[in-house]
């Protein structure tokens, strides 16, 4: 191992990823970082404005960049988006799973509304979106799927059990996909971030935001961007004897 071998591990040179909710918090932290990486990179979110202004703002800062205005819960846009991904950049070799729905009820309370969007956007949209990639995925080299939990999965969520069980279930489709997958040379894994200084996390009441600081190691939120280095190692060549992992960088928060 010297310098330049080092260096070239995290390299993501005419590599392509696909980024769903890539317009803001930790999704736009993770595209910004992969242009910095060299790949070019498609960020999907709901929002066309927002699309747009996060395409202008990658393409400003070098990069090559793709908006494409997506629902989750959409699976015919699912596949649209991936074929525009492909026409656009020829390929599909990093996918990161980031979009959510936030919906919260208490047990007791749930609503059928509210159960269906939510394993819409946090479940089924995923593990279809990795199914719709899945051929250009296998034709990839360097394929990887990044799956971005919640450290919620891993801990007792009062309120926020739609959202936290359906993180759990993706880690479940995460090492069924790293299984299923590997023979296609597919690498598989999931992020687990903890309390983030986001828009999802700064639209919980303050009582609960500070209760989560506290309770990690750390004491603090994470900046998006302290999401970008775990992210970069699991989609790049530095991780690639790992698949079916979980990588949680919650400040300590499920370790306590």
């Amino acid at each position: 191992m010297d310098a330049d071998r080092l260096r070239s591990l995290f390299d993501l040179t005419g590599r392509t990823a696909l980024v769903t909710g890539g317009t803001r918090g930790i999704g736009r932290a993770i595209a910004e970082g992969f242009v910095a990486a060299g790949a070019n990179v498609v960020v999907a979110s709901r929002k066309a404005e927002a699309c747009a202004e996060t395409e202008a703002h990658l393409k400003a800062s070098g990069g090559s960049a793709l908006g494409v205005p997506t629902h989750l819960g959409d699976l015919d846009a699912l596949d649209a988006l991936v074929a525009r991904t492909v026409e656009t950049f020829g390929g599909l070799d990093i996918l990161v799973n980031n979009a959510a729905n936030p919906l919260a009820q208490p047990l007791g309370s749930l609503t059928a509304d509210a159960f269906a969007k939510s394993q819409d956007v946090n479940v089924r949209g995923p593990v279809f979106l990795v199914q719709s990639a899945l051929p250009h995925l296998t034709a990839s080299p360097h394929a990887s799927v990044v799956n971005v939990v919640s450290a919620g999965a891993f801990l007792f969520s009062p309120y926020i059990s739609m959202y936290a069980a359906a993180k759990a279930a993706m880690v479940s489709y995460t090492r069924a996909m790293a299984a299923e997958f590997a023979p296609r040379g597919i690498r598989v894994n999931a992020l687990a971030p903890g309390t983030v200084d986001t828009h999802m996390v700064r639209a919980n009441p303050p009582e609960f935001q500070t209760a989560m600081e506290q309770a990690a190691l750390q004491k603090r939120m994470a900046d998006p961007d302290e999401m970008v280095g775990p992210a970069l190692f699991l989609a790049s060549d530095a991780a690639s004897f790992m698949t079916g992992q979980v990588l949680h960088v919650d400040g300590g928060l499920v370790a306590r």
